[in-house]
């Protein structure tokens, strides 16, 4: 096994490297910039990025952001988003915002996030998957001649087909405005929907709707729905299974499902068991009133 050993300052150094590929990305053409040019493409730079950063999602028709673009995510160009024009000295009027492939020869015309299957990309109504179609508006197959364009039935994680979800791009007020989370404002490159650690799960893993981060007291008190997590739904039915044991328990039951700092795995899980056990015994008897006397069989 090798070990990487850094000279002294040289993780000093790694770090600052990371940072300058955060800010510039490929805007040097791979040639790094001087101490000088990279001082004076910040100062052009990062007011711009500052001001008119764009926010793009993968929108559900229910207003979930099931999917938040990050600068690695792909395009139905196959091209990630960083690849694309992400920097605006003024933000366009027009709506929706298009967000071109600067690629040499990419025919894209804006970023379009689709999802993917896995590990692979979902396929179209033709049988033949998306990268297997033109990046050019109408998203016609390159193997089939009966397709008119790229539409797929894949089914997201939000209960919705791909084909009623859109690519969003939006400003931060326009963001704003709908309650939904914008972070801090950061001077790296083609951010995107980006806005914390929550942002990097999808839309119904998050606490809420909007990702935007804990949940208040009055959520967190709210009753539970059909429309909650089902690890959620499960826990309520079998808690509500045996309301006279939830009402004598009260919140200790909840607490009891905490996994406490001094137990193993298996000490939990059988500590669990028990108190189930328990639990059942306890409902079991009290549903088991005696007989009046005078109805005792003789």
């Amino acid at each position: 096994m090798e070990r990487l050993t850094l000279p002294s300052g040289g993780a000093a150094a790694v770090d600052d490297y990371l940072e300058y590929r955060r800010i510039v990305g490929d805007d040097d053409g791979g040639k790094l910039f001087t101490p000088e040019e990279y001082e004076e493409y910040k100062k052009k730079v990062l007011p711009m990025r500052l001001q008119n950063r764009l926010f793009v999602s993968w929108r559900s028709p229910t207003g979930m952001d099931c999917k938040l673009v990050g600068p690695e995510t792909l395009c139905f160009c196959t091209h990630r988003y960083k690849q694309h024009k992400t920097d605006f000295e003024t933000i366009p009027q027009q709506r929706p915002i298009s967000l071109p492939c600067r690629v040499t020869g990419c025919p894209c015309r804006t970023y379009l996030y689709v999802p993917l299957n896995g590990t692979q990309p979902i396929r179209c109504r033709c049988k033949h998957f998306a990268d297997q179609h033109s990046a050019a508006a109408g998203f016609i197959c390159n193997v089939c001649s009966k397709c008119s364009g790229f539409h797929s039935c894949f089914t997201c994680a939000c209960g919705q087909p791909a084909y009623a979800h859109d690519t969003v791009v939006e400003t931060k007020q326009e963001r704003l405005a709908q309650g939904k989370p914008v972070g801090q404002d950061v001077p790296y490159a083609a951010m995107g929907g980006l806005t914390g650690f929550s942002s990097l799960a999808e839309g119904y893993m998050r606490l809420d709707d909007s990702g935007i981060g804990a949940p208040s007291i009055e959520f967190l008190d709210s009753p539970v729905t059909t429309m909650d997590h089902p690890f959620l739904k499960s826990f309520q039915a079998s808690s509500s299974s045996s309301p006279e044991t939830l009402t004598d328990v009260g919140t200790s039951s909840q607490v009891s499902s905490i996994k406490r700092p001094e137990e193993d795995d298996m000490a939990f899980f059988e500590r669990r068991y028990q108190e189930r056990i328990k639990m059942e015994k306890v409902a079991k008897q009290k549903g088991k009133a005696p007989l009046p006397s005078s109805k005792k069989p003789s």
